[in-house]
């Protein structure tokens, strides 16, 4: 695994993050605890260094099975969690948001589930649209003032909005808006159009979750396999839905028969091209051991082009 500096943290991280919505079966789609633990340990042994959970992963059962995990190894992994939607099924309007009451609230709760001191980098998980960016962004200096918070990061955020928050934290002298998270995949491309500048530009690390589109990417679902397309209720997960779709299944198929590499390799050593880090969240050892394979796969300059073309983002006529 190879490392470099996230962002303008100084902190050197992996080339591949691991997500863990799937440690824990409380969704009733995931792995059991000692499956979640093979994972991590695999992952850890490969070299990488980043953790991604949130407080509602698996109402909360994410965050639990992974304070359990890391005790006694807490240093040895750049810790993130998210914050927004609240850690129970029905979770009340006091609990959710981006409100100062519901960054506190959920933060204390995630320190307890994680068993631990300092959250590294601490998300954002969506906007809430009615808390204003300076009261999110004061929130979040409060918190890395209290230590409790090393850096702070926007999931799911507009570019607009991300490059207002890291604006004004800097007039302010606020703590930096570090990172931003966005889906990003050869069947979601625009981030590219937006998202990508604007973080570049401001020097704000990028991690891009859902390099397989839901597991589509993969080719399971055209052999009649479930996987998110059920089990989550379709959540984070593209369905192959138009032409252009499956074109895009038909080439990444056709590069990975070339490569004799299975497609999911193919689907994130094309998202590791881009500057982000892919955020992988596997449901099984054998899902893991494969995507952290793709790390060996070498692209030629003609598969990623094929790959370029097929999948490039339909723009919309310009209204005028």
């Amino acid at each position: 695994m190879h490392y470099a500096p996230f962002g303008k943290t100084g902190v050197q991280l992996s080339q591949l993050a691991l997500g863990t919505g799937n440690f824990g079966t409380s969704w009733g789609h995931g792995a059991e605890a000692d499956v979640s633990q093979a994972m991590l340990e695999a992952y850890l042994e490969a070299g990488g260094n980043i953790v991604d959970t949130a407080d509602m992963y698996q109402f909360g059962e994410s965050e639990t099975i992974l304070g359990k995990l890391l005790a006694g190894r807490r240093d040895e992994v750049f810790l993130a969690s998210k914050f927004a939607k609240g850690v129970t099924p029905t979770p009340g309007v006091l609990a959710t948001g981006n409100s100062r009451k519901a960054m506190v609230a959920s933060l204390e709760g995630s320190l307890k589930r994680l068993n631990t001191d300092r959250i590294d980098l601490y998300w954002v998980h969506f906007p809430d649209d009615v808390t204003p960016t300076e009261e999110l962004v004061r929130g979040l200096e409060d918190l890395s003032r209290s230590g409790k918070v090393l850096y702070v990061g926007l999931s799911n955020f507009p570019a607009w909005r991300i490059a207002h928050a890291a604006t004004y934290a800097e007039l302010t002298r606020a703590v930096p808006i570090a990172a931003a998270q966005f889906e990003h995949s050869l069947v979601r491309r625009e981030a590219e159009l937006d998202l990508f500048p604007t973080c570049q530009a401001l020097g704000i690390g990028m991690m891009a979750y859902s390099p397989l589109g839901g597991g589509m990417l993969t080719g399971k679902y055209r052999k009649g396999e479930a996987g998110r397309a059920q089990g989550l209720g379709g959540k984070v997960f593209q369905a192959e839905d138009s032409a252009q779709r499956s074109a895009i299944l038909d080439t990444l198929l056709e590069v990975a028969e070339e490569l004799a590499a299975p497609a999911d390799q193919v689907a994130i050593a094309w998202a590791a091209t881009h500057p982000s880090t892919p955020l992988i969240g596997p449901r099984s050892l054998a899902q893991l051991q494969s995507n952290l394979a793709a790390l060996q796969l070498q692209l030629s300059s003609d598969q990623v082009k094929r790959l370029d073309d097929v999948s490039q983002v339909v723009s919309l006529p310009v209204a005028r």
